[in-house]
């Protein structure tokens, strides 16, 4: 998986947590043999929609992407959890994949 940080410019403002993002939740849970990049991917998009967390979606739609996941697959997986994690979630996290898509011409 391609190595992920915590934008740079928060290090100013939080040197710590940008440690920690590094180190520990991109250099250690990212990297467990337990479950590919793409599972995880998959895991992490479907908390991020579920719990409505649209700043931090769109970038992990793009690391999904990169690790092998489809548009196809993406949008299927959304479309299921709008029945579990709630149609205004649902429909939030499809608009970032259609902005996303849209801005690495894979849509």
């Amino acid at each position: 998986m391609p190595k992920q940080s915590a934008p740079g410019e928060l290090r100013t403002i939080a040197p710590k947590l940008v440690d920690l993002t590094d180190d520990v939740l991109f250099g250690d849970v990212w990297e467990r043999p337990g479950l590919s990049p793409r599972d995880r991917s998959l895991v992490t998009v479907s908390a991020l929609t579920a719990l409505y967390r649209g700043e931090q979606l769109g970038h992990h739609l793009g690391v999904a992407l990169d690790n092998g996941l489809s548009v196809a697959e993406l949008s299927e997986a959304i479309t299921h959890l709008a029945f579990y994690a709630g149609w205004p979630n649902a429909m939030t996290a499809i608009n970032q994949l259609k902005k996303t898509t849209g801005e690495r011409g894979c849509a």
